[in-house]
């Protein structure tokens, strides 16, 4: 039997429409709108595409967006100090600063410019802490979305054995924490894992985000399991998720697409993270 599919489309678009409302309602009682700034350095089409979307939905949910675009020689010193202005202007609740930025300019300085009170992607030491704390702060998108996407599917957690292959700061690590902190039993795989197939299929809940198309197959995947495909490959046959699809669909009791699945999430949570920032002024 095929797996149900997960459809991050109407998710994200359930989720924007709730934004939508609570952000009209916080400008009634505030009397001020809340405000994304973005900040991007150089050319990159897809940099830009990705902005550019983000904009979109800050219009769709009605928040105002602030864009600064700096050239691909700017020196680091002038990006840091531009992130850091940002840090201190009142009418500035959210800073994203597109990554990558161009190989002369340290990325970790970038990130530790931004008042961790406006880091809308999570993405600080100070972030990072408070996550692995169990304490409350602005979590990244990405991980926030998947969450999300396991809470609109009624995946119980507590208790469950979640698998998570990958262990990046920006999403395996704290997606690995956020699953913890509801109760899962949480295993992360990374590329000395002696055993990968062994030990994803024991998972009730599996996170793929390791950046290697279709590297899950259906021997990774426990019948019945929810599987969540964060990957986003480019290859010759198109967009490519971490697993096999089609194989893991005939295994698996749900699972998300590549694309639109997790993907149109991680905007979504971009625009519930800036209204949290803003509230918490």
């Amino acid at each position: 039997m095929a797996a149900r599919i997960i459809d991050g489309k109407l998710i994200s678009t359930e989720v924007k429409e709730r934004i939508a409302a609570e952000v009209a309602e916080y400008v009634e009682v505030q009397g001020r709108t809340p405000t994304l700034a973005t900040v991007i350095v150089g050319d990159d089409p897809a940099s830009h595409i990705y902005v550019a979307n983000k904009h979109k939905a800050c219009e769709q949910v009605g928040i105002n967006s602030a864009h600064h675009g700096l050239d691909a020689d700017t020196p680091e010193d002038e990006l840091v100090e531009l992130v850091a202005s940002l840090g201190i202007d009142d009418s500035i609740d959210g800073i994203l600063v597109q990554l990558p930025v161009p190989g002369h300019i340290n990325p970790d300085a970038v990130v530790g410019a931004i008042n961790p009170a406006k880091d809308v992607d999570g993405l600080t030491p100070v972030s990072a802490g408070l996550l692995s704390a169990g304490n409350p702060g602005l979590v990244p998108c990405t991980p926030a979305g998947v969450i999300e996407m396991l809470d609109h599917e009624g995946v119980e957690l507590s208790g469950a054995e979640a698998v998570v292959v990958g262990r990046s700061n920006l999403v395996g690590k704290p997606v690995a924490a956020l699953l913890l902190a509801r109760n899962a039993t949480v295993t992360i795989c990374h590329s000395r894992t002696k055993d990968l197939p062994g030990t994803c299929s024991r998972a009730d809940v599996l996170v793929a985000a390791v950046g290697v198309p279709e590297l899950l197959g259906a021997d990774c995947v426990k019948p019945g399991a929810t599987v969540i495909d964060v990957g986003m490959n480019r290859t010759d046959d198109g967009l490519k998720g971490d697993v096999d699809f089609a194989a893991a669909s005939e295994v698996a009791g749900a699972i998300t697409p590549v694309p639109g699945g997790v993907g149109p999430m991680t905007i979504a949570m971009l625009m519930s993270n800036t209204l949290a920032a803003a509230r918490a002024r």
